[in-house]
């Protein structure tokens, strides 16, 4: 585990007061659910489905990047779509997975009180995810943590997102906080990357969805393994 800085001694992350949290990845194992309603998305237009272990790999960009890799196969997306199959097979996923947000869904271990843990010592919290806005509400709900969070940012709540840092910005400044006190904890190289853009410091963990790829990679100010670990660097 590489959670210590480079003396060998814990890294403490002092004087943060807003805490933003990615979700698919970090939060919540979605990729049961998502791949149910791609590969229902994929059957509909009679082609070819995958295993959840493949649709793991295709998960981070957001709904639009995942319904292109699932049509092209491959998570490289250099070869265009037909725009009239994208939209139609868009559609059919948005739907599909609307009825589908939260059956298999789950928070990682130790999420849950880990969360209400730092929100009972005065942090506050944030989702930005590049899912899109209208099914974040509804999978925190199912999952019993609505009340946690003081802003949701999805994938279409702004023109751009993760890795642009815009998301991160727009919701400092929503909530009225300075990057150097707020910390982005996230799973992939979206977050670390929009995090050193908005100057923010961040949080990796190692358990979710980076295309297999090591977060270190990446450099995020703290690496954990264990969700509950994020506290032994704030309190």
């Amino acid at each position: 585990m590489n959670n210590k800085n480079n003396t060998g001694q814990r890294l403490k992350l002092h004087n943060k007061e807003l805490i933003l949290f990615d979700l698919d990845g970090t939060l919540i194992d979605s990729v049961p659910d998502l791949t149910l309603a791609v590969n229902e998305m994929l059957s509909a237009l009679n082609r070819k489905t995958f295993p959840e272990d493949t649709v793991r790999y295709w998960v981070g960009n957001g709904a639009q990047m995942l319904v292109k890799r699932a049509l092209l196969g491959t998570r490289e997306t250099d070869e265009e779509v037909d725009e009239v199959l994208f939209e139609k097979a868009m559609a059919l996923f948005l739907d599909f997975y609307a009825k589908h947000l939260a059956e298999s869904t789950v928070t990682y271990p130790h999420v849950e009180e880990t969360l209400r843990s730092l929100k009972n010592n005065g942090y506050r919290l944030a989702v930005i995810t590049n899912k899109p806005f209208a099914f974040v509400g509804p999978i925190l709900k199912n999952l019993g943590l609505d009340d946690l969070f003081e802003l949701i940012q999805g994938g279409d709540s702004l023109p751009q997102k993760k890795p642009n840092p815009a998301p991160l910005l727009h919701t400092c400044r929503t909530l009225g906080l300075s990057v150097e006190t707020s910390l982005m904890v996230g799973d992939s190289k979206n977050d670390i990357i929009a995090a050193k853009a908005a100057g923010m410091q961040s949080i990796g963990v190692t358990y979710g969805y980076n295309y297999g790829e090591d977060i270190a990679v990446h450099g995020p100010n703290v690496i954990v393994d264990d969700f509950a670990d994020i506290i032994k660097h704030l309190i």
